[in-house]
């Protein structure tokens, strides 16, 4: 089945490579008689291989143009089709002003997701929780999915930084994926001399996502957090000043991760309970153990259109706000990205949480 998965992925990339390539090379040649037909082919087998090249070699210049390739194509397969029928609608007239229309909408889609994925908005929600706790209200601040690495830096990072000096948070919650696959980008670039500006008077907590795992990085990503001031939970429980609880949860990709059954076994539930569990898989088992709280992210909410329809299918809460009897479950759409630094229909945010306890006791 894995090389039957492999041979169809490569069938179909090939196919959609050989596609985009050939509508391209018509309208080249009909409307400007172009004769460079080698160079053309060339040059596409260049970009078709740009990402896997890239990868093999850790070139991120690379990297990114494979990832817009893949945006090109992709899209190509909806406005290449309609571009078709257009064509023959017109009597097979008009060939090089439907071809500036398809260029144009793929400048508007670039232009619109760059925008997106580097200008991160700040969103906000209140939500209520009827626990015991000697304080009224929690702002609490969020961001999903940093993805720290060759494409997301320092700059991008600093406005995180501006959005924490800007709300003044009681707290801040990184649940999960602060580091693109492996540290070393973090490191070289010395990224942690911005996150040590990443303050709270609560502080700072963190848990491990899937890309933390995926360079074999983990153990030392929760060191070097731990050197920042950011303490990055892995399966475990702490208490804030005896007002609420925190449950860090290991990633998914882990297979010896605990239950939530397990880590809240020890918990008193007449205190608010606050999980963060990187992936939002497992809402039920949430509010069966009277988690109150629980902060995700992972989908990105698909990223690029068409993907948050299927986000949306896969999960059952794939961003924004559910609440289930007791449980609140907020899922972001995330700070950074993965793969191509677009997002369409998507935007990179930073979520503000304002918890309001409803049974406060007195101080």
């Amino acid at each position: 089945m894995f090389f039957l998965a492999i041979f169809l992925f490569i069938a179909l990339y090939v196919g959609m490579c050989t596609f985009f390539g050939y509508m391209g090379w018509l309208w080249l040649k009909k409307s400007f008689s172009f004769p460079y037909r080698n160079t053309y082919i060339l040059i596409i087998l260049v970009l078709s291989l740009s990402i896997f090249v890239g990868y093999s070699t850790s070139s991120t210049i690379l990297q990114i143009v494979g990832y817009y390739w893949l945006l090109l194509i992709g899209y190509g397969l909806i406005l290449l089709p309609l571009a078709s029928f257009f064509f023959f609608l017109f009597k097979k007239k008009g060939i090089r002003i439907i071809g500036f229309g398809v260029l144009s909408v793929y400048v508007l889609i670039f232009s619109f997701g760059t925008f997106y994925a580097w200008s991160p908005v700040l969103r906000t929600f209140d939500i209520s929780i009827n626990k015991n706790t000697n304080r009224d209200h929690l702002k609490i601040l969020m961001a999903s999915d940093l993805h720290l690495g060759n494409i997301i830096g320092k700059n991008h990072l600093e406005k995180f930084v501006h959005l924490i000096e800007e709300t003044r948070p009681d707290i801040i919650f990184i649940p999960g994926d602060l580091i693109d696959d492996h540290i070393e980008p973090f490191m070289k670039e010395e990224m942690g001399d911005t996150m040590k500006k990443m303050n709270a008077p609560l502080g700072v907590y963190a848990t491990l996502g899937n890309h933390d795992y995926y360079g074999n990085d983990e153990v030392r990503i929760v060191e070097e957090m731990k050197k920042l001031g950011i303490e990055v939970l892995t399966d475990e429980v702490t208490r804030i000043e005896n007002d609420f609880y925190i449950i860090g949860r290991n990633d998914d990709t882990d297979e010896n991760r605990a239950e939530i059954k397990e880590l809240v076994a020890s918990i008193n539930h007449a205190k608010p309970i606050i999980m963060l569990d990187h992936q939002p898989n497992q809402l039920n088992e949430a509010k069966e153990y009277g988690i109150d709280l629980l902060l995700s992210g992972h989908t990105h909410r698909g990223q690029v259109f068409p993907g948050n329809l299927i986000t949306h299918m896969l999960y059952e809460n794939d961003y924004g706000l559910l609440k289930k009897g007791e449980l609140h479950s907020k899922v972001s759409s995330g700070f950074g990205t993965w793969g191509p630094p677009l997002r369409i229909g998507t935007r990179s945010e930073v979520v503000l949480i304002n918890v309001e306890f409803k049974k406060a006791l007195p101080d």
